[in-house]
């Protein structure tokens, strides 16, 4: 099985090629340049690495947020053009699952969380279990205060795993604090996140759960404030 999948939800972003579930290649987008420009030469240069061509590939994952409304709209019409070009299925992941699952977690519960700017954070709580890893209620776009009271809310005295991209955002809380003291842990997930996103996509095709191109969209969580989130020096064109 052999899996090319991509995250352009925000500057952060990644492609990266799995194969049998192990990644064998991978690039970060490091600079300023638009996704509009970067994602086909990064892809064709990770597949290259890989020794493969793009017909090889068998089905390609994606993230579909949350996260910046351009990036996320390049990624996903790019994937969309290629299932039509070269008949590949996609399957649409959530940026926020896969922080989740990159934190190694064994305790009931999972918060993940990274910056969407302007005080806020993108957060999603996850309960663990025999099936994965199931989304408690819908992703956020909160201040990192209000984040952390919803987990205390939904998880009381059970331990709790926070993942996340930006640390500095809730370490200081108070109330996380006490929660770590008693038991929490906080764990700050890789940069690269399109392998997470490879894998559970691998998961999802082995379960025969595909996303229909036609249909296939974002979630912003807040459309109407995606684009505020990203403005300034670091958005994403």
């Amino acid at each position: 099985m052999i899996t090319l999948a991509i995250d352009t939800s925000e500057a952060r972003g990644s492609v990266a090629l799995l194969k049998a579930g192990a990644t064998v290649a991978w690039k970060l987008h490091e600079d300023a340049a638009d996704y509009s420009g970067w994602l086909l030469p990064s892809v064709n240069e990770v597949i290259a690495k890989a020794g493969i061509t793009m017909e090889q590939i068998d089905f390609i994952g994606v993230s579909t947020g949350p996260g910046s409304f351009t990036g996320l709209r390049v990624g996903l019409t790019t994937v969309k053009a290629w299932s039509e070009i070269y008949g590949k299925k996609i399957v649409g992941i959530s940026r926020l699952e896969a922080i989740a699952r990159s934190g190694g977690a064994s305790t009931k519960y999972v918060a993940a969380s990274y910056d969407a700017r302007r005080g806020q954070l993108f957060g999603a709580i996850y309960e663990l279990g025999s099936g994965g890893a199931a989304r408690i209620g819908d992703e956020q776009v909160v201040s990192p205060e209000e984040f952390v009271e919803v987990v205390q809310a939904q998880a009381g005295d059970e331990r709790v795993t926070w993942v996340t991209l930006d640390p500095s955002q809730i370490e200081n809380l108070e109330r996380l604090q006490h929660r770590i003291a008693a038991g929490d842990t906080l764990s700050v997930c890789p940069r690269e996140l399109s392998s997470a996103i490879g894998a559970l996509a691998e998961e999802a095709a082995i379960r025969g759960e595909f996303s229909d191109p036609l249909t296939l969209d974002a979630n912003y969580v807040r459309r109407s404030d995606a684009e505020i989130f990203w403005k300034g020096p670091a958005s994403v064109r």
